[in-house]
């Protein structure tokens, strides 16, 4: 208590009276605004108090479903706790609609009451801590765009429990509560019958019959592409003005490519189109679209396929089962298509596409697809000369605003015999009773967007989709199984009667992955594992097509106990680096969403996701060199590091741990490339595993220098580290030079790094230079001159990650090794580091903070944190307060002694350690105390409290502290 109101003080300090002031305190006021370029949202201070809160009351005029979708998981860990709130709002302008009522209906642990105070207009949310409450007040509503995108201003303030700011706003709260009425069905049953909805300006996609009659031709002219479509066609006629005939078209589902293609072919004017499709179901559609935006008569557009033959249309859409039949494409003249475009040409591989492209001769070809990574070898970029005209994956769509928002969910799949289901789980399982409504629990919780639910259901397997189906039908859904063993015809028919509400869901098992325009679907439920990233962006996209019956759509994820669980945070972010603390960052920390859309993990099902991480071998040769060669096929060439950073593909720093180098890699791939000798392979190892990482610039701008003049004044040196904001005291410039002339490192990575030093310096140190070795390596091999450069290259863009006027970077990873020598020790000691150790003014501290239970009791410590302000720490066993060790921690700051904080969640997490900052020990807590050894022998050991310098980072905090067993 004493701990925090001196916190609070702090923070009060500094917020209202001098910004200047040095100490930091979570605690401190803070204006929330959504800013997507720092990827800050009012959003995420709201869930961080609901993730660690005891109770808490939102005053709030407005709610929508998709605001409120924000929050639904949150508030079903909270029911979990037994943690319940209350929410005021009111039917002010008639914005609440009768839907969100029957929404929060569902969340049974919120109690929703409705003032008829005239003008009633609050935005207000309180949550209740231990001893202090937090207060979020300000512009806000409960709307997602208020909450993640509108230009919005809110203040964040933290108040003591006898604090009378709160008093002021729990006082009003009550009052207001007291007087208002209660949510019920009865009360919803009223207000929508006199509901009369409120006129908002959104955005509607205009919706075209299968039969469109033709605009004139002034009309479609009228036309516009919108932003995205404007750049694309830009780059596809850049393909064009540079002298090429093909071009690849990559873009996310539901951004238009069609009516992109058509822009493209209205402005090419072509004598003759072809366009080629892989499912008679998507011609009327794209011939539609091409009609609306081309114009002209409808005898101009016809269509190729089993029933149809109008070959002579000057705008033909065909099929490619029937156009690359032999005697189709004899009927056609090589040349008679000026611009050929192919849908979904990811499948082009096949050996109907490749007759029909040998074929023909058009002045252009285009190709589109939203996933042109294949898992057969073929590719699909030389295809096409690996002219990519245009570009855009999801994230990138999210942000343009092109698609529809989504929801996601991922939660916990039900267990079985006290095992969450898993790769094994047989079929009679996977359709019991009880997982049934487990189920239905989940959709009708998380809910949909519009009048009625219109859903497709990925299953994994086809008797499961339809026993699923059966056991559905029987609690009153209306629902159907297609699977591949359904006619064409019947897959058309059932579709249609999903758009016009005849059933509510189709479950299927892979045939809607793609090549399905439902644009009206508002959740999707996916209750198999997932297996390739690829997949998984297929059928969540699946919904994301505008339509003006959806603000947004659902996505109910069941996570069970799956080996391949960590490739949702991998297909949900785009990050191929195959690290797993990217992908661990990228399950907890979900800013990489743009817009209003959301990712959401129930915490049951987050720890499956961490559990998989952990048991997956990500660096398997299988899984680097599919992504090798996918990058190969990209680019059409050997792919390099920096080839990885720049594509955000594998992380080098994963091949280079592996592999010790690159050139090493490219021989595994089996490549032939040109030969390095021993000394330059020891070289390159010594680079790619103590440089690659960009952690400390200097070495880099060194190295760099020396690439390019074989000597180096110091001077010049020193020039450039002062451009690039780089530390250059003296204990910095000495570890470099250490670093880089071996004597930093252990006798065994000297040997393994060459036994020389990688860099002279001469002259008193005035001037520097590689070894004679490297350097006439450097002169004679370009090789290895290529393979040196391109470890710099690729380290430089790492660096980016990291403040080069510190030592150690916030939140970062480090290894006892970078502690060493990022600390400026003269010597790698990380072998005997163990949990900390105090030298050169510094003591690193490294705590792991969920300990294996194999772990012995004589070092199985208590560290634990207080809050993220306090770590309680514990010295190693057998210190007493007598121990020079442990008074060197105790006087830090009066010996001027800089201890530095490192953690990580488990073991399972590798060698790396967060950096949380710097510490100060708090006297007062120091106390000598007892363990036990394995024997049951009592030995002493010290604890203290260690005041944090700033409060640990509210997500990272919570991922540390929540244990996967807890």
């Amino acid at each position: 208590m004493e701990n925090f109101i001196q916190n609070l003080k702090t923070s009060l300090h500094k917020g209202f009276i001098d910004k200047k002031y040095d100490k930091s305190s979570r605690y401190t006021p803070k204006l929330l605004v959504n800013n997507p370029r720092q990827n800050e949202n009012v959003l995420t201070s709201i869930l961080e108090e609901l993730e660690s809160c005891n109770s808490f009351i939102f005053s709030v005029a407005f709610i929508t479903e998709s605001g409120l979708a924000t929050l639904k998981a949150y508030l079903l860990d909270l029911k979990r706790k037994g943690i319940n709130g209350r929410i005021l709002t009111s039917t002010f302008l008639n914005f609440n609609q009768p839907k969100v009522f029957k929404e929060l209906m569902k969340i049974t642990n919120i109690e929703v009451r409705l003032t008829d105070i005239e003008g009633f207009h609050s935005k207000g949310y309180i949550f209740g801590h231990k001893d202090y409450y937090s207060l979020i007040v300000g512009s806000s509503n409960l709307t997602a765009h208020a909450l993640k995108v509108n230009h919005e201003w809110n203040i964040k303030l933290t108040s003591h429990e006898d604090g009378e700011v709160i008093h002021h706003f729990n006082n009003q709260f009550e009052e207001v509560w007291k007087d208002s009425q209660a949510l019920t069905h009865a009360w919803i049953s009223k207000y929508e019958s006199t509901y009369t909805p409120v006129e908002f300006k959104t955005e509607k996609v205009i919706e075209l019959p299968a039969q469109y009659n033709v605009n004139p031709l002034e009309e479609a002219l009228q036309i516009k592409p919108n932003k995205m479509q404007q750049a694309a066609l830009k780059q596809i006629q850049a393909v064009r003005d540079a002298g090429h005939d093909k071009g690849l078209v990559i873009s996310a589902t539901g951004t238009g490519k069609t009516y992109l293609s058509a822009f493209d072919v209205r402005r090419f004017a072509p004598k003759k189109m072809l366009f080629i499709v892989h499912r008679e179901q998507i011609l009327n559609k794209a011939k539609s679209d091409f009609q609306r935006i081309m114009g002209g008569q409808t005898k101009d557009f016809g269509i190729l396929s089993g029933s149809n033959k109008q070959t002579d249309a000057r705008y033909l859409f065909a099929t490619i089962q029937t156009i690359s039949k032999l005697e189709t494409l004899n009927q056609f003249d090589p040349e008679e298509f000026d611009y050929i475009l192919i849908d979904e040409v990811h499948k082009a591989g096949a050996k109907s596409y490749l007759s029909v492209i040998e074929y023909f001769q058009p002045k252009f070809l285009m190709g589109m697809t939203a996933t042109p990574e294949r898992t057969d070898d073929f590719n699909i970029y030389e295809l096409f000369d690996y002219h990519i005209a245009y570009e855009i994956r999801l994230q990138e769509a999210l942000e343009e605003d092109m698609l529809c928002p989504f929801h996601y969910f991922g939660v916990t799949d039900l267990e079985y015999d006290g095992e969450i289901i898993n790769d094994a789980t047989i079929l009679s399982n996977l359709v019991t009773e009880e997982r049934v409504n487990h189920i239905i629990d989940k959709i009708n919780y998380y809910g949909f967007s519009g009048d009625r639910v219109r859903g497709l259901m990925f299953c994994s397997r086809k008797e499961e989709a339809s026993k699923l189906s059966s056991a559905l039908n029987e609690k009153g859904f209306r629902t159907v199984a297609l699977t591949g063993d359904n006619s064409q015809e019947e897959r058309i028919h059932q579709v249609d009667r999903l758009e016009n509400g005849a059933i509510d869901y189709i479950l299927t098992v892979d045939i809607f992955n793609e090549g399905i325009d439902i644009p009206s679907i508002n959740q999707v439920v996916m209750l198999r594992q997932t297996q390739s990233s690829i997949i998984f962006i297929q059928q969540l996209g699946r919904g994301l097509r505008k339509h003006d019956t959806k603000d947004f759509v659902t996505i109910i994820d069941f996570i069970g106990n799956y080996k391949n669980n960590y490739l949702i945070p991998v297909a949900l972010s785009g990050d191929k680096s195959q690290n797993k603390d990217n992908i661990r960052r990228h399950t907890t920390e979900t800013s990489y969403i743009k817009g209003v859309s959301t990712v959401n993990f129930e915490e049951i099902a987050k720890r499956q996701i961490f559990k998989s991480i952990n048991n997956s071998n990500l660096t398997a040769v299988k899984i680097l060199k599919d992504a090798y060669v996918e990058l190969k096929n990209r680019i059409g060439k050997v792919p390099y590091f920096y080839d990885f950073v720049t594509n955000h593909s594998i992380d080098p720093v994963v091949i280079a741990d592996k592999y010790k180098n690159y050139y090493q890699f490219l021989l595994r791939m089996k490549e032939e490339i040109p030969v390095l000798n021993v000394y330059e392979n020891s070289v390159l190892t010594m680079l790619s595993t103590e440089i690659i990482d960009g952690k400390r610039k200097h070495e880099l701008i060194l190295l760099s220098l020396l690439l390019q003049n074989e000597i180096v004044k110091y001077e010049d040196y020193l020039d450039e580290l002062r451009k690039s904001n780089c530390l250059i005291d003296d204990a910095t410039l000495d570890s470099v030079h250490r670093v880089l002339d071996l004597t930093f490192f252990t006798q065994a990575d000297q040997r393994k790094y060459g036994s020389e030093p990688i860099v002279i310096w001469r002259e008193d140190d005035r001037y520097c230079a590689f070894n004679k070795k490297i350097q006439d390596s450097l002169n004679s091999n370009t090789y290895f001159r290529h393979l040196v450069n391109d470890v710099l290259q690729s380290a430089m863009e790492k660096s980016k990650a990291y403040q080069p006027n510190k030592p150690l970077t916030l939140y970062e990873k480090y290894s006892r090794k970078d502690a060493c020598k990022l600390l400026n020790w003269h010597n790698d000691e990380s072998s005997t580091m163990y949990g900390y150790k105090p030298k050169h003014q510094t003591c690193p501290i490294f705590v792991t903070y969920h300990k294996n239970d194999k772990v012995e009791a004589s070092v199985d410590y208590g560290d634990e944190f207080i809050s993220p302000e306090i770590l309680k720490w514990y010295t190693r066993s057998n210190r007493t307060l007598e121990s020079g060790e442990v008074q060197k921690i105790i006087n830090a700051e009066e010996n001027n002694s800089d201890i530095h904080i490192f953690m990580k969640k488990d073991d399972d997490e590798g060698s790396g350690f967060y950096y949380l900052g710097e510490a100060i020990p708090d006297k007062e807590t120091v106390q000598q105390d007892k363990m036990k050894d394995k024997k049951g022998k009592e030995i002493p050991v010290v604890h203290m409290n260690m005041v944090m310098e700033q409060p640990i980072d509210s997500k990272l905090y919570h991922y540390i502290v929540n244990g996967v067993d807890s």
